[in-house]
């Protein structure tokens, strides 16, 4: 169990060396081909963020086909940067492919980038949201298959009240369909219901 904490250190720290030289590979590559100053730290952060989109998607558990394509892109512009800094390229005469390149690279991240950000990954990441439970009188409103309409005792205690009001205040018996109106549910538990008042 102790050789687990020094294992993702050791995994830690080599992440950590790896990603500092290809860093420093991106940056040298990006100010020799003319991106001077916060341009060329712009660069390498670029590409480690697409490489960082990409990886999430892959592990999201939803279509992976985006985010091999952009992992692959961002990949092999930073693999490009290493092996062009190990001495491959002289980079006191930067080639004009190369600095055609490395100017539309920020075109490219930002579309590699939006795409992994708000592609329809996000169906699959995302639970649908649930629906909301219906309050208790509606949670009866559809009628039962069979010829008695089960009608639970609060409802009819609440139709009671209803009816009791309706009477109060016009001198007569509620009706079966002013009651149906007054508590919103369909015809044939109003008139369930009803029968029950009687």
């Amino acid at each position: 169990m102790r050789s687990l904490p020094a294992r993702l250190d050791a995994v830690l720290v080599q992440a950590l060396i790896a990603a500092a030289l290809s860093f420093a590979h991106l940056h040298d590559l990006a100010s020799a081909a003319g991106q001077d100053g916060w341009k060329a730290w712009a660069y390498p952060v670029s590409v480690d963020l697409l490489l960082v989109a990409a990886w999430r998607r892959l592990r999201s558990g939803g279509s992976k086909a985006a985010g091999w394509c952009w992992f692959l892109v961002a990949l092999t512009a930073s693999l490009g940067a290493n092996v062009a800094t190990a001495g491959l390229l002289d980079l006191d005469a930067v080639p004009a492919w190369l600095r055609i390149l490395v100017a539309g690279w920020p075109a490219v991240a930002f579309l590699g980038g939006t795409l992994l950000a708000h592609g329809p990954a996000e169906a699959h990441e995302a639970a649908p949201a649930p629906k909301p439970e219906p309050p208790a009188v509606e949670a009866v409103s559809e009628p039962a298959p069979s010829s008695v309409i089960p009608v639970p005792p609060a409802l009819v205690t609440h139709a009671r009240k209803v009816a009791d009001e309706h009477r109060a205040r016009t001198g007569t018996p509620i009706d079966t369909s002013t009651l149906r109106a007054r508590l919103g549910v369909p015809l044939p538990l109003a008139e369930a219901i009803a029968a029950q008042l009687t």
